[in-house]
């Protein structure tokens, strides 16, 4: 938001310097970006008239023109401009004058034709960057004699605000001038908005088929305006120091109230329009040619204004080629209205458009304003272009409407968070000067808050202004005094941080990923996977909620790959969302990924590539360092995983997680050339662990058999473990396997499991005839049950 100071100092005039104004304004979170002259220096510059003109002797595009400078006698000068008339009010810089670019003027000779001083234009005095056509025509008005930098006002200055996007109300310099105002305790003063009386019965109908995303309305038929009318050149110079261009009347008076009052206009060539204005939504496919020039085809979300043939206008954003005002044009229709902020969010991103319009719609502009700014603009389109108004037109939705909001300060609250006591009239009249209403009780403050506040709603909203207008600067500068006691540490639980060290102690490297995928990664990956999809996603392959980690993880293995990384090592924490929005489960997962050789490349290493037990070895290092016999490894089938290298990973007896190879189909999908391996499990059944317990050490001597028994080849050797374990006896310490031998002297279809168990008694020596009769037991169940045999 740019803005003249001279301007606002019309609103309210603080005394502070330039400086000094600016920085209040920053103190008070409206941080002000820059401080700009609006105009370079330049001295003895007068305003002059011109009272003769003839054409030079030797030289067909030169004037000699006498002119008045006040000095008392006409002075003659050559110009060349081709718009120098006799009568003309004009900027002349006398002989001595400095122009900007230290540019001084001395009398001269032109083709032989004296010429003591200059009638400059405007890009000459620094006021256009762009070489003007011609020479600055003055108003007629304009006292000969005068400077004309005190004529002008052009000892001011540009002050730049970057407003948050919560701050829409100070999109206006009534808006910044209510703050200015509270902030040095003084009446602002604004111009008079008096109501313009009708001279014409004739209105326009207008017909509002949503009303939930416009719930006001107002329109305004002025017949006979004068659209060739000469824009004054005060407010040609106030539209020029906030940022805009001047183009004709009509436009220029709707910029300029919506910099003076905050409130977006628009004006509609009423020859253009046939039947009535209709506010609705697009029709998918229709086409509209805006003022720009762009050609676009609208789409079904676009809320549009419209007559009985088709789009006008993008509500909000901009108007239409076709109905918009030209020199020809003698009937306008004014637009005033109030667009919901949803309604117009992303609209004109959508379409790769930004205006001034959409940004303080975006941002929520005051619902009560249409009408006021109605009334303004007419009256000084009257003033200007001429014309006759005809009465207003309203259509609004109080259903619709935004309702009236309170909140309520606590005293306390407000001294907590301050760290400071402020006397209660002081936060009284801080709030009435903000312009909210306000009931005082004992304890608090109730609050009713005003229409063009859209970003007061609860008790730290009302905090933040009492203290931004209290200063800043003024709330005390110390250490808060807490008493820290050392948080206990569960030794049953194991840290996330440690559980990341020990990834990283294995070779990994930690990912940190989008929590949103691509949809078509995450239907390759789990297909039948049910995820929240963004309403208004960064891209399209950043559109839904991912389901798992393993769609970040492949495509952070893509990314290696492409650059040449053949060994990745990588692994990832967060959350996975699995379920639609109103009943979403958000459950934190650790996964990892490895690709490539099992060793780095070195002399003493080969290139055998990692396999399923590598994998497999570095998640049961994570497991050993909470309670491993909790965890279980089974066959199961997941639709990302090689059918027959595939692990469900279970603790406790429930599923917590998979481990396996990426299957073949999925890779081909994915255009990976290379084996990749995967595994993901629960974050809150990895930090589950077990409080260590000391067992004495027994001093007597340990009993090991190694039994090597021919089992079905398709047999888990858990299955047989646990079989093991169940008939082995309290006394079992260690039970492993130690081979696995399929081929001459086993028979087809079976295979050789060779497993060494130990025991011992804490108290005595076990004897053969004890072990042999536990062994015996394992031997019978392990037949019996799982058709095993020992190897002879």
């Amino acid at each position: 938001m740019k803005f003249s100071e001279q301007w606002l100092r019309d609103w309210v005039s603080p005394a502070l310097s330039t400086q000094a104004l600016a920085d209040q304004i920053t103190m008070a979170g409206l941080e002000v970006d820059a401080v700009e002259p609006v105009a370079a220096a330049f001295s003895e510059v007068v305003v002059a008239e011109v009272v003769g003109k003839e054409p030079h002797p030797d030289a067909d595009k030169l004037n000699v023109c006498r002119v008045d400078d006040g000095s008392g006698e006409p002075v003659q000068v050559v110009c060349g401009a081709p718009n120098v008339a006799v009568g003309q009010k004009v900027p002349f810089a006398r002989v001595g004058a400095v122009l900007p670019g230290d540019f001084t003027i001395k009398q001269a000779k032109l083709r032989g034709v004296e010429s003591r001083g200059m009638i400059c234009s405007a890009s000459e005095l620094g006021l256009e960057e762009e070489a003007s056509a011609g020479i600055l025509v003055l108003p007629a008005s304009a006292p000969v004699g005068e400077g004309f930098r005190d004529f002008m006002g052009l000892d001011d200055h540009t002050i730049e605000v970057d407003l948050t996007p919560n701050r829409g109300d100070c999109l206006s310099l009534k808006g910044l001038a209510r703050e200015v105002g509270v902030l040095n305790r003084l009446a602002v003063s604004g111009p008079e908005l008096a109501p313009v009386a009708p001279t014409l019965d004739e209105t326009f109908p207008i017909r509002v088929e949503d009303a939930e995303r416009c719930p006001r309305y107002i329109g305004r038929l002025i017949k006979g305006v004068d659209v060739t009318a000469e824009t004054p050149l005060w407010m040609v110079e106030r539209l020029r120091r906030s940022g805009i261009r001047a183009i004709d009347p009509v436009v220029d008076v709707t910029n300029y109230v919506m910099l003076e009052l905050g409130q977006p206009l628009h004006a509609f060539d009423r020859a253009n329009l046939h039947g009535s204005v209709v506010v609705r939504l697009a029709r998918e496919g229709e086409q509209l040619v805006l003022l720009d020039g762009q050609a676009i085809t609208l789409e079904g979300s676009t809320l549009v204004i419209a007559d009985e043939r088709g789009p006008l206008a993008i509500a909000g954003v901009m108007g239409g080629e076709h109905s918009g005002v030209s020199p020809e044009t003698r009937d306008i229709f004014l637009e005033a209205a109030f667009f919901s902020p949803l309604a117009v969010a992303g609209q004109a991103r959508s379409y790769g458009l930004h205006t001034d319009a959409s940004h303080r719609f975006e941002r929520g502009v005051d619902p009560s304003l249409p009408r006021e700014a109605a009334e303004r603009a007419t009256a000084l389109l009257l003033a200007i272009t001429g014309g006759e108004p005809g009465p207003l037109v309203e259509v609004a939705s109080e259903a619709h409407l935004p309702d009236g909001r309170q909140a309520t300060l606590r005293a306390a609250r407000l001294e907590q968070a301050l760290g400071k006591s402020l006397p209660r009239d002081e936060v009284t009249e801080i709030l009435e000067r903000l312009g909210l209403g306000v009931t005082v009780s004992e304890q608090d403050w109730t609050v009713q808050v005003p229409s063009w506040r859209f970003d007061i709603a609860i008790e730290e909203d009302l905090i933040e202004e009492v203290a931004r207008i209290h200063g800043y600067n003024r709330l005390p500068v110390r250490r808060p005094q807490v008493r820290l006691a050392l948080r206990a540490a569960h030794e049953a639980h194991t840290p996330l941080a440690r559980l990341r060290r020990q990834m990283v102690a294995r070779g990994y490297q930690e990912a940190v990923t989008y929590s949103f995928v691509a949809p078509e990664l995450q239907q390759a990956l789990h297909p039948e996977a049910v995820s929240p999809a963004l309403a208004n996603p960064i891209s399209s392959d950043l559109s839904v909620m991912r389901a798992s980690l393993f769609p970040g993880l492949v495509r952070a293995l893509q990314h290696n790959l492409n650059r040449q990384q053949d060994r990745v090592r990588l692994f990832e924490t967060g959350l996975v969302f699995r379920g639609e929005l109103d009943h979403l489960h958000q459950t934190p997962m650790l996964g990892a990924l490895v690709c490539g050789p099992r060793e780095p490349e070195g002399w003493t290493g080969g290139r055998a590539p990692v396999d399923f037990f590598d994998l497999k070895g570095d998640l049961e290092s994570l497991l050993a360092l909470g309670e491993p016999q909790a965890w279980r490894f089974e066959p199961g089938e997941h639709p990302a995983l090689h059918p027959g290298q595939c692990a469900r990973v279970l603790h406790r007896g429930e599923e917590a997680g998979w481990i396996g190879t990426l299957h073949p189909a999925v890779r081909a999908r994915l255009g990976l050339k290379v084996d990749a391996l995967l595994f993901e499990v629960r974050l809150d059944a990895l930090t589950q662990g077990r409080v260590p317990a000391f067992t004495p050490l027994s001093r007597h001597p340990e009993v090991r058999r190694d039994l090597a028994f021919l089992v079905e080849e398709g047999l888990p050797v858990q299955t047989l473990l646990d079989t093991i374990r169940a008939e082995a006896g309290e006394w079992l310490v260690e039970s492993h396997l130690f081979d696995v031998y399929l081929g001459k002297g086993v028979p087809e279809g079976l295979k050789s499991v060779a497993l060494g168990l130990t025991w011992q008694h804490p108290s005595r020596t076990l004897n053969d005839e004890e072990i042999n009769q536990l062994v015996d037991a394992i031997v019978a169940e392990s037949r019996q049950h799982l058709g095993a045999e020992l190897r002879a």
